[in-house]
């Protein structure tokens, strides 16, 4: 199972760390990306990190404010928001998968609940 918190209310230029924390022994040997939906759009992807932590990929509207990281010993992958924009208000997904590489497209098969992120302006 997998379990996102740390959204809230943050001001835009702010800054806030989301978690996905999983239950399991195997959570290391598994992908894990975020998605978000904001009011009234499609999911979208955001950032996604390979098993190992060696890859990643972001959503190009991401690159150089959002950063995903994980900590196998500690089954929990995060995502460091920065020079947060009112644009990047939505609901947080983790989800999990074996992705062999596809981190972006794959159909990943385990989602935690969401997280809500709202940035005011």
């Amino acid at each position: 199972q997998l379990q996102a918190s740390g959204g809230g209310l943050v001001q835009a230029g702010g800054s806030l760390r989301v978690s996905c924390a999983a239950s399991g022994s195997t959570f290391g040997t598994y992908d894990v990306g975020w998605f978000r939906r904001a009011p009234g759009k499609d999911r979208e992807f955001v950032a996604a990190i390979s098993w190992s932590g060696g890859y990643t990929s972001y959503q190009e509207a991401v690159k150089g404010r959002l950063t995903i990281s994980r900590d196998n010993a500690k089954n929990t992958v995060y995502l460091h928001m920065n020079s947060l924009k009112p644009e990047d208000t939505a609901v947080y997904y983790c989800a999990a998968g074996r992705t062999r590489g596809n981190l972006r497209f794959y159909e990943y098969e385990h989602w935690g609940q969401g997280t809500q992120v709202t940035v005011s302006s």
